[in-house]
């Protein structure tokens, strides 16, 4: 198996997305990975690999790409004169067939906009959709999208992302039933703006069986941003403004929390010696919750796996990514979405229509 890896997109630059790879490729005796950027660079960064990490130099190949996208660049420029970048040339080898998934932690507007480009998009589907897991109680967790790359989305495109999620559910956790809910203000019928209202309207008819025989979810109507938490949905859809805005403030909420519950162990004598006998749990408790075991989020829709990792992501969290990544090419996501894909396409109105 082979994965491309863009390495210009990190803040923490080439050592900690190689360092990850690494990893990775320690991990998966059968994972080869090409990591795309200035080639004397990245050889530099293999070789000072520390061991055990080192033993996976031999199945790391450098493609030389001296030019990136930088985080300021719009998604026009990176499409107008973005060709020899190493995010360009690491989608292209998922286009061609040379790897079966693309990894990178770059500028989000130019991965949406460039892979949209090279990879294409299943019929039917008019833009990807960013979505990763979130943690949620009974070690369960709850799959959000969109996350950013369509930051106002009209109806139909919401109807979009619950088909889309649903079958990441499906193919990933093996849901057979995925409950799906449109992420809002309140439960209320008369809450939210009109795109969500609509979309409510819609994905009733389709969880109904309206436009399909056989539904392809269990639609639990609107969600309130607490409920994504409780263990009880598998997937909330929102537009990429609202998503991205929560995603980001549950990690860092979470981040908070597991500081604070150390700090207080830590702040008299017999909290230290509470938290000697409690650090089993404590250990148990951060690596459940840590945002960095959650880094990775997939861009549904296209013809091939591209995996967004977290900028300011080091080493362990790019790992994670890769992991994503590995999931999706193990379950042939692209392939199993368009196969349960059964979109009403849509009128002059932006209403779906079996």
């Amino acid at each position: 198996m082979r994965l491309a890896i863009d390495v210009m997109g990190g803040d923490q630059g080439p050592h900690a997305i190689i360092a990850g790879s690494a990893k990775a490729v320690v991990e998966h005796p059968g994972l080869e990975v090409i990591l795309f950027g200035p080639r004397q660079q990245i050889l530099a960064e293999i070789s000072r690999l520390p061991q055990p990490l080192a033993a996976a130099a031999s199945r790391l190949a450098a493609r030389d790409a001296s030019a990136s996208i930088m985080p300021a660049t719009t998604a026009a420029w990176a499409l107008r004169r973005g060709h020899a970048t190493s995010m360009t040339q690491m989608l292209r080898s998922v286009a061609e067939g040379e790897a079966l998934a693309g990894v990178s932690a770059g500028n989000t507007a130019a991965l949406v906009a460039l892979s949209r480009r090279e990879l294409g998009m299943i019929e039917g589907i008019s833009r990807p959709a960013i979505s990763t897991a979130i943690p949620a109680r009974q070690g369960r967790r709850c799959y959000l999208l969109d996350l950013g790359a369509n930051v106002d989305s009209p109806a139909h495109r919401l109807v979009d992302f619950a088909l889309m999620g649903a079958a990441m559910a499906q193919c990933i956790d093996g849901t057979a039933l995925p409950r799906v809910a449109l992420l809002n203000v309140g439960a209320e019928a008369t809450k939210g703006n009109a795109s969500v209202r609509e979309a409510d309207r819609l994905l009733r008819q389709y969880a109904s069986g309206q436009y399909a025989s056989n539904s392809a979810f269990d639609y639990q109507g609107y969600a309130e941003g607490g409920d994504l938490f409780k263990g009880q949905l598998d997937v909330v859809v929102c537009d990429g403004f609202v998503g991205n805005a929560v995603l980001k403030a549950s990690e860092g909420l979470t981040s908070m929390l597991v500081e604070r519950v150390q700090m207080a162990f830590e702040s008299r004598l017999s909290g230290r010696l509470a938290s000697l006998l409690a650090r089993p749990v404590l250990r148990r408790l951060k690596q459940e919750l840590d945002p960095v075991r959650y880094n990775g989020a997939s861009l549904l829709g296209l013809r091939g796996i591209v995996v967004k990792s977290h900028g300011s992501t080091h080493a362990d969290g790019f790992y994670y990514a890769i992991q994503r990544a590995l999931q999706e090419v193990e379950h042939n996501l692209p392939a199993r979405i368009a196969g349960r894909w059964q979109a009403p396409s849509s009128d002059g109105d932006g209403a779906r229509q079996p």
